[in-house]
């Protein structure tokens, strides 16, 4: 990291940056300390301009609540670490312990040492060891890099047995997702990849870039879905297309929830992809559709956040910029400017993106030429079977996606040539 020119000058260097670490850490504890205390206005005083423009000493006080409500009392930091940003942003996070849940809370400092992000985010569970395929798989896996220039991510690859074959590269939903996009006990991007794979369809999937360095991200006010999402998606197509067992004439991108949403963005921007795969998909705004979330689940647990509340945090995650991108988006128009073929594909118990979304893209690309639609009445967000009014506790029950999806959307890759 530090060229020795000078051993010396080279060892007071990481000495400083250590002291700088430790002084923005015990800044960060003492923030922690100040909301579990209660004292909004202390911390309120130290946010730098856009921040306090962002976020008022009341608007504070209801995110703590709201995070004390979910995951109960703060109890104790588990660990810490501290990053500085290309921007000179240094961000903190804080691995803290609550009674209900382990949360990451992120504080970030700017350079005059003013508080410049502040967020609360779920703490990702200790890395599994990859799991093997099942005993008569028809595939291998293989360890790969892909992602944008400076931002490498671990990825693995599901190599069907033999031949040149096409190719899938999963997009995860909104969130720190990992390869897996784990949630709870389900891992339903690694049934897409095993499913595919033993039906002759190679699949990419990576860890996401707020899940592999979401310090490094924190504080940045120029963050958009193309930094989160799209611009790593185009680089592993470039990937994939390079692999010598890989038709790189019949690589196709599938996106769950957000990335389902932002396919035909990736479309727009490399028109050679031979065809788009929309799961949960959704055409309205985004807010709209997390305001329509809440309202369901206070139908289903009166404990639910409120839902015009909910938002104003939702908005307050993210800078003015991602929201800003966003609103220039529309899914459907962009889709119905594309010629690859889509398949759109929808769980009609799905609460978080519902068939008013469906709808959404079948009013705009109604009369589209190699465009199919189809909705499974049993499914859930996950693409899980079930029954009755779809909840969260749903997605802490193991499932699996079932057979009928892979062959669905296995067969249609086959035959869009």
């Amino acid at each position: 990291m530090i060229l020795f020119l000078l051993s010396l000058l080279g060892m007071a260097a990481i000495n400083a940056t250590q002291s700088q670490n430790d002084s923005a850490i015990d800044h960060a504890k003492r923030v922690l300390t100040r909301l579990d205390q209660a004292r909004f206005d202390d911390v309120a005083a130290e946010f730098n301009a856009q921040v306090a423009a962002a976020l008022s000493t009341s608007q504070l006080r209801d995110v703590w609540n709201t995070v004390s409500q979910q995951a109960g009392p703060f109890k104790s930091v588990i660990d810490q670490r501290a990053t500085t940003t290309p921007a000179g942003i240094r961000a903190v996070v804080l691995g803290c312990q609550f009674e209900k849940a382990a949360l990451n809370v992120i504080v970030a400092f700017d350079a005059e040492d003013k508080i410049a992000g502040l967020r609360f985010t779920p703490r990702a569970a200790a890395p599994e060891p990859p799991a093997a395929p099942p005993a008569g798989s028809h595939f291998k896996e293989e360890t790969v890099t892909v992602g944008a220039a400076g931002w490498p991510l671990p990825g693995t690859l599901s190599m069907p047995d033999e031949g040149t074959v096409p190719a899938v590269i999963l997009v995860h939903g909104s969130g720190p997702n990992d390869r897996d996009e784990t949630i709870g006990p389900n891992k339903p991007f690694r049934d897409l990849a095993w499913g595919f794979a033993n039906r002759g369809i190679a699949v990419l999937r990576y860890e996401k870039r707020t899940r592999q360095y979401g310090a490094r991200m924190a504080g940045d006010q120029n963050l958009t879905v193309r930094e989160e999402t799209t611009d790593d998606a185009l680089a592993a197509v470039a990937v994939l297309r390079k692999h010598d067992r890989i038709d790189p004439k019949r690589i196709f991108v599938l996106g769950h929830s957000l990335g389902g949403m932002l396919a035909p963005r990736i479309g727009a921007a490399d028109p050679s992809l031979a065809g788009l795969i929309i799961m949960a998909g959704t055409t309205r705004p985004v807010l709209d559709v997390a305001r329509e979330q809440l309202v369901y689940l206070a139908t289903v647990n009166p404990q639910s956040p409120d839902p015009d509340k909910g938002v104003e945090q939702l908005k307050r995650a993210a800078p003015d910029a991602y929201w800003k991108d966003l609103d220039s988006y529309s899914p459907g128009a962009t889709a119905a400017k594309l010629t690859m073929p889509m398949l759109i594909l929808q769980g009609e118990r799905d609460y978080q993106v519902t068939t008013a979304d469906l709808q959404g893209w079948r009013d705009a690309l109604r009369g589209h030429s190699g465009v199919t639609i189809k909705s499974y009445p049993t499914l859930n967000h996950l693409f899980q079977a079930g029954e009755g009014k779809s909840t969260p506790a749903e997605y802490q029950k193991a499932g699996h996606i079932p057979d009928f999806v892979f062959d669905d959307i296995a067969g249609w890759i086959k035959q869009s040539r």
